[in-house]
């Protein structure tokens, strides 16, 4: 039975709880094998080497990185349900990126650019962003 199928068992208000408790104890567990938003391997991969190619520094790059993995698991399509931070960089709001080319919900490139660039501009640099991010779990 695939979780989905289970969480529509145990929302469905005719089902007794007793039901809901034996489908339970068949799964044997209601983890799901992947978060609903992890970024494939493929598109993951050539999101890193985007960054990589754009950013040059190898120590820049790996703050940059540590930011994306943490904010979004380098998904370019990351949503954040509660506030609506969208993308590798998770933008707050994801419109900003606009600035960045009209491609911004699609094309991790203009993400990673417009995440570059807001950085630099408010931390100094990527790792300038990472040691505030370390700081406060947020950057």
């Amino acid at each position: 039975m695939s979780a989905a199928s289970l969480l529509r068992t145990v929302a469905t208000p005719k089902k007794t709880l007793a039901g809901a408790a034996l489908t339970v104890a068949t799964c044997g567990t209601l983890i799901a094998a992947a978060p609903a938003q992890a970024a494939s391997t493929t598109s993951a991969s050539s999101a890193r080497a985007t960054a990589q190619k754009m950013i040059g520094d190898s120590a820049e790059f790996q703050c940059f990185s540590n930011i994306v993995q943490h904010e979004s698991g380098w998904n370019h399509t990351a949503t954040n349900a509660s506030s609506g931070a969208y993308g590798l960089v998770q933008a707050l709001p994801a419109s900003k990126m606009a600035s960045a080319g009209a491609d911004w919900k699609t094309n991790p490139a203009t993400q990673i650019k417009w995440g570059l660039d807001y950085m630099k501009d408010r931390y100094g640099s990527a790792c300038g962003a990472w040691s505030f991010w370390q700081s406060n779990n947020w950057y």
